[in-house]
């Protein structure tokens, strides 16, 4: 996607001639304890570095406008864009994404095997097939996403949100950590009859995380 933002030689390429300007988009009021040289007509310093000025302002403001560079970072950690992206396939394995913000993006067989996902937002995502083992993904939230068919095997998923249609059917959960995670009560139903294995980071059995009788 071609950037929003003027370069130095974009601004060159405006035409900026001091005598072109009207005189009342060059003239303003200076403080009171600041004097200013006398800019007339023919003046080529003041009244250039006025209009250079604006340009270069203008310049900015585009680029504060693009709307690619809002979401950069998608959170405090990382540098990728990827809130509402497709990110089939994608290999985060081993990567501290604390916070990141993957809300409404494609995650279909993408690969979080290993990572810090401290607090990171999966809000309405598709997750479909993805490998999120041995990932930390205390106080994620996973509000309205499709977990489904996905590699769960001794995550930690403690404090996490899972409210909505969040579905987790197909999952493999052996060792995963489900502690204070709010479930419908139709998903800790189906959880319970698969799971097993207990967590070698926290040591919880996943049976007690998920309340199954």
């Amino acid at each position: 996607m071609a950037s929003s933002c003027l370069g130095t030689s974009s601004l060159n390429n405006l035409n900026l001639n001091h005598k072109s300007l009207p005189r009342s988009r060059v003239k303003f009021r200076p403080p009171a304890a600041v004097k200013l040289p006398h800019l007339d007509s023919d003046s080529t310093g003041p009244h250039w570095l006025v209009g250079r000025g604006a340009a270069v302002l203008i310049a900015a403001s585009l680029c504060l406008a693009d709307p690619a560079l809002a979401f950069k970072g998608g959170g405090p950690y990382g540098s990728q864009v990827t809130r509402g992206q497709d990110l089939t396939g994608k290999d985060f394995s081993g990567q501290t994404l604390i916070k990141q913000d993957f809300k409404t993006s494609i995650l279909r067989q993408a690969n979080f095997k290993g990572a810090k996902l401290l607090g990171a937002s999966f809000f309405d995502a598709d997750l479909t097939g993805a490998d999120l083992s041995d990932a930390d993904l205390r106080s994620a939230d996973f509000s309205l996403a499709n977990v489904t068919k996905v590699n769960l095997q001794n995550a930690n998923l403690e404090g996490a949100l899972a409210t909505g249609n969040t579905s987790f059917r197909g999952s493999n959960i052996y060792g995963a950590d489900f502690t204070d995670v709010p479930l419908r009560d139709d998903q800790r139903e189906y959880l319970c009859k698969i799971a097993d294995g207990v967590n070698p980071t926290t040591g919880n059995a996943t049976r007690e995380t998920l309340l199954c009788e």
